[in-house]
Parts: structure tokens; C-alpha cells; sequence
């Protein structure tokens, strides 16, 4: 790859960002396009968040995309947010457009793309649980309400938290309930009738592989769509539980690949190799397990 004062320079702000699986992505998207662009990982400490924004600017960057801890302390310090960013209440790719700051959130919709594609589920008219009701439930829940989704069901240990959530899709005009992990019978009737059911925790991520949240007896069955947002490891003990009951389980691997396709496409106007991320991004899985 030849850098030179032609080159369109975009990145990712994080704290830390070293084991970030973006930058070799991206780049090969723009050698497979024999773009001159290059994606540059910078690690933004939070006291210097508001700096790194303004250098966006200064720099004449194309964009970035933002991680931990950055992705609700941007807000006010953009121009702009898309409406799936309002709703959510975070960002994930900063646009520069002329000076002009605007930030979305492809989460959700790189959550939607990735299941559709791996399975033609859509959310349209259909019945959906999600666990836990963070940041990533947060992206997935207001994706899926903006998608037709006609009932969506919480399940969070804290319930004002939840509720929280509820209000924001309720707003959205899907119908919304709010469970909690001490309603185990309830939970297993509720999770039965469900199209896909979404994993939205930390829990089962690496290091901690055999942990799994507190799933009742018969929960899952033939026919669902399970997801865990996890994607290392790529097949958690949560999904190994639903597919033992015939459920089709879904990684999370999927939502990373397509919430960066989405921001490559928006940066560079043009159709991401899908492929050629796919590839590389599995790849630096691989060699990060190892």
C-alpha cells in the first residue's frame, strides 16, 4: 500500500484499540478497490475525545468509526446524528463531510444485515427477545422496532434499565414487555414463542468461554433464529444450548462484518468486497484465538 499527499486517511477512535480487528478489514477493502484511502486505529483517551473529533476536522479525515468509551460521549460533540443514532443514543461512524461531523450508528443495521444474509430472516411483523438491555441490545432493539418487529421482549437482571429501553421503542410504535431472569417459567413460555432470540451480553466472551446466562429448562427449539452478539469465541456455550434444541444459531461475527461494511460504503460512496472483509476478518479471528 503507497501513502503519498493524495491519500484519504479514516480510522478508529478507541481506548484501547491495539486488538481491534478493523484496520486489516478495511484496508483490504481499499486495495481490493485500488482505492488510495488507508484506515489508521488511534488510541483516543477519553479527557481527549473532544481534541481527536476537532482533528477530524483539521485533518480533513474521510471519517471514523468509534468504540469503547467513546460511543455516547461523542454525541455533543457532532453536527449531526442520524435518526438510528438519536434513537439509540450512540455512534459508531463519524462522516466528514466539508467540516460537517454527522454521526450514525451501524450496529443495528449490520445486526440485521448479517442475519438476513446468513438465514433471510426479517423482522417484519415478527416476535423477538432480546437479553440484556446495554449499548449493543440498545443498537439491535431500535434497529429491529424500525424494521416492522411487532412485539419485542426485554430480559435484563436490572428492570429500570430495561424500561428505560421500552420507552425509547414504545416511542417507535412496537409493542414492548420487560422480564426479568426471576421469572424462569414465564421467560421459557415467553422464549418458546419467539422467531429470534439475540444474546445481547458480554457473558461467554473470552476469556470467560463457559460462563452462560441463567436460561431456563426448554427455552429454545426448531425453527428459531439464535444469536449472540459474542463473536469470540465465534460459537459461545449459549449457542451451543440453543443448537443442541435444533434452534439455527447465528455469531456475532456477522454484525461485525456488516456494521463495518456499511461504514465503508457510506465513506467511500462505493459497494464494499463484502468477500474480501469476510475473508480477512475470519482470518484475524482465527489468529486471535490462536
Amino acid at each position: 500500500m503507497l501513502i503519498d499527499g493524495k491519500t484519504t486517511t479514516c480510522g478508529l477512535f478507541g481506548y484501547p484499540v491495539v486488538h481491534s480487528f478493523s484496520p486489516p478489514m478495511h484496508n483490504a477493502a481499499f486495495q481490493k478497490l485500488n482505492l488510495n484511502w488507508v484506515y489508521v486505529p488511534f488510541a483516543v483517551e477519553p479527557q481527549h475525545l473532544p481534541q481527536a473529533v476537532l482533528a477530524v476536522r483539521a485533518l480533513k479525515l474521510a471519517g471514523v468509526n468509534l468504540t469503547v468509551p467513546h460511543k455516547e460521549t461523542v454525541l455533543p460533540l457532532l453536527d449531526e446524528l442520524s435518526p438510528a443514532a438519536k434513537a439509540i443514543g450512540a455512534v459508531n461512524v463519524i462522516i466528514n463531510e466539508a467540516g460537517k461531523l454527522t454521526g450514525h450508528n451501524t450496529d443495528g443495521a449490520g445486526f440485521t444485515r448479517a442475519i438476513k444474509t446468513e438465514t433471510s430472516f426479517t423482522a417484519q411483523g415478527k416476535r423477538i427477545i432480546i437479553l440484556g438491555a446495554g449499548g449493543a441490545a440498545r443498537a439491535v432493539a431500535v434497529q429491529l422496532s424500525l424494521e416492522g418487529a411487532i412485539e419485542i421482549v426485554l430480559v435484563n437482571r436490572t428492570v429500570n434499565r430495561a424500561e428505560k429501553l421500552a420507552q425509547t421503542l414504545r416511542g417507535l410504535g412496537v409493542m414492548v414487555r420487560v422480564l426479568t431472569w426471576e421469572q424462569p417459567e414465564v421467560l421459557a413460555e415467553t422464549m418458546l414463542k419467539a422467531d429470534l432470540i439475540v444474546q445481547a451480553t458480554s457473558t461467554g466472551m473470552h476469556p470467560n468461554i463457559d460462563a452462560c446466562l441463567p436460561l431456563p429448562l426448554g427455552c429454545f427449539q426448531a425453527g428459531q433464529i439464535v444469536c449472540d452478539l459474542v463473536y469470540n469465541p465465534v460459537q459461545t456455550k449459549f449457542l451451543r444450548t440453543a443448537q443442541t434444541a435444533g434452534a439455527t444459531t447465528v455469531s456475532g461475527l456477522g454484525m461485525l462484518l456488516y456494521q463495518g461494511v456499511q461504514a465503508f460504503e457510506m465513506w467511500t460512496k462505493k459497494t464494499a468486497p463484502v468477500d474480501v472483509m469476510k475473508q480477512v476478518l475470519y482470518k484475524q479471528k482465527l489468529i486471535d484465538d490462536d
